[in-house]
């Protein structure tokens, strides 16, 4: 394979200071060679910055950069990469990158610096991903464990497991080929313990999708209660600013709010909905159906309740057995109304600050309950991760099934290979030649 050398702007646009186009593959030092003028290439150190100017083929200067040349295989690619950090700005970026797409570059698709990456082993797929997630993180809890995904946390913990499988499948399949080499089988109750252990590894690692979806997408919390109830003045509280009109006139939200909101590191997506009551026009009645709609899909609802009023229509809204509800006591400065008097709830003034700091930690703790969220180490696998695992745990546990039963090796093989293959998925390795050489290696088949 000789793949081309491609170029793309890496800083996102707009103004800035300094902007970095990036080159990689084989021709990029001769590319960069063509293009800038300053010291020679011949003379120009690896991993150093070289004070320069990129030239058009017509001898415009375009800028002064600042070069760099990262030879295979230590860059991020594994291919020969150049770096040129120019002034920043859209219209010097995109001409710097016109300059060397002119010089013989190929313009990079999206994520294909990680791909290449990827492909030339600089690392594995859960690295790879962990890129997108922590140029997107919202939050420090999600920075913080997309950190830790790229230092290999996920991917060590996942190629562990498939070491694991590529043991076991060895000795069994050893066992069922190489019969005359005398290889004693484990006891049934040996590869039970040991195919149970792999499996509570993997569903320990599934029982982090839940705070990975939290930590990458935030947590859908809706707000709801009747006209007045302070729904709007729970989310400014909540934002620290004033996003929604706030008024005494009943119905003044007409529509669905939606914002997000760092919660101690969680991310929230607050949305903010009409006062649910029996519409008295069109407009209204179409705001109530809409936040009907907002609390179905909720996995959090902030169930707000005027405490100072009488009892509303609050008790017939419908909410999703699925969804965590925090029910909020609000207007708590002001003497409660006796319908409220023996209710439960968090009693909350969003005119006070302490009250809605109090709510905050309530909140997370409310989402944080059976998680390790939070905790010195974040491991969370996303969507993609959970679907290959999913596939492991139920062909892991076909095996041990199988195995208790008494049902002959081969069949148990079937599995443990799906297994092992769903596995690889995650991390990008489906080697099967690699149980061949475990087997070799360990028994000494063949000597």
């Amino acid at each position: 394979m000789n793949p081309s050398t491609i170029a793309a702007i890496a800083t996102p646009p707009g103004m800035g200071a300094v902007a970095l186009v990036r080159l990689s593959g084989p021709e990029a030092p001769a590319i960069a060679a063509r293009v800038f003028r300053g010291r020679p290439e011949a003379r120009r150190e690896a991993r150093r910055q070289h004070l320069g100017e990129i030239v058009a083929p017509d001898g415009e200067v375009v800028d002064e950069v600042l070069l760099t040349v990262f030879p295979a295989p230590g860059s991020f690619t594994g291919e020969n990469v150049v770096e040129i950090a120019c002034h920043g700005g859209v219209l010097v970026t995109r001409r710097v990158l016109e300059v060397l797409l002119a010089a013989g570059a190929e313009p990079a698709g999206p994520g294909e610096f990680s791909e290449r990456a990827f492909l030339n082993g600089k690392m594995d797929l859960t690295r790879a991903e962990a890129i997108m997630d922590l140029i997107s993180a919202r939050t420090d809890l999600a920075r913080k464990a997309a950190s830790e995904q790229l230092s290999g946390r996920l991917g060590d913990g996942v190629e562990g497991i498939r070491l694991d499988l590529v043991g076991l499948l060895a000795h069994l399949e050893a066992y069922i080929d190489f019969p005359e080499e005398d290889i004693d089988p484990d006891s049934t109750g040996v590869l039970v313990g040991k195919t149970s252990e792999v499996l509570a590894k993997v569903e320990g690692l599934l029982a982090t999708a839940d705070q990975g979806r939290i930590l990458r997408e935030g947590i859908r919390t809706v707000i709801c209660g009747a006209p007045n109830a302070g729904k709007s003045s729970l989310l400014n509280a909540l934002l620290g600013f004033s996003r929604a009109i706030v008024n005494e006139t009943a119905g003044t939200t007409r529509d669905t709010i939606e914002e997000m909101v760092n919660l101690r590191g969680l991310p929230l997506r607050l949305v903010d909905t009409a006062g649910l009551r029996e519409g008295l026009e069109p407009v209204e009645r179409e705001g109530i159906a809409r936040s009907r709609a907002q609390i179905a899909g909720a996995e959090l609802v902030l169930l707000v309740i005027d405490s100072s009023a009488g009892a509303d229509l609050v008790e017939e809204i419908e909410l999703p057995e699925r969804a965590k509800v925090v029910r909020i006591l609000n207007k708590s400065d002001l003497p409660r109304h006796p319908d409220w008097a023996e209710a439960e709830g968090f009693p909350l003034s969003c005119l006070e600050t302490a009250s809605v700091e109090a709510l905050r930690d309530h909140l997370y703790e409310t989402i944080a309950a059976g998680t390790t969220l939070g905790a010195g180490e974040l491991t969370s696998i996303n969507a993609r991760h959970q679907h290959c695992l999913t596939r492991a745990k139920g062909d892991l546990e076909k095996a041990v099934a199988m195995l208790e039963a008494g049902e002959s090796p081969e069949l148990v093989a079937m599995d443990l290979r799906a297994a092992l293959d769903a596995v690889g998925e995650v991390i990008g390795r489906t080697d099967i030649e690699e149980i061949l050489g475990e087997i070799f290696s360990r028994f000494c088949i063949g000597k």
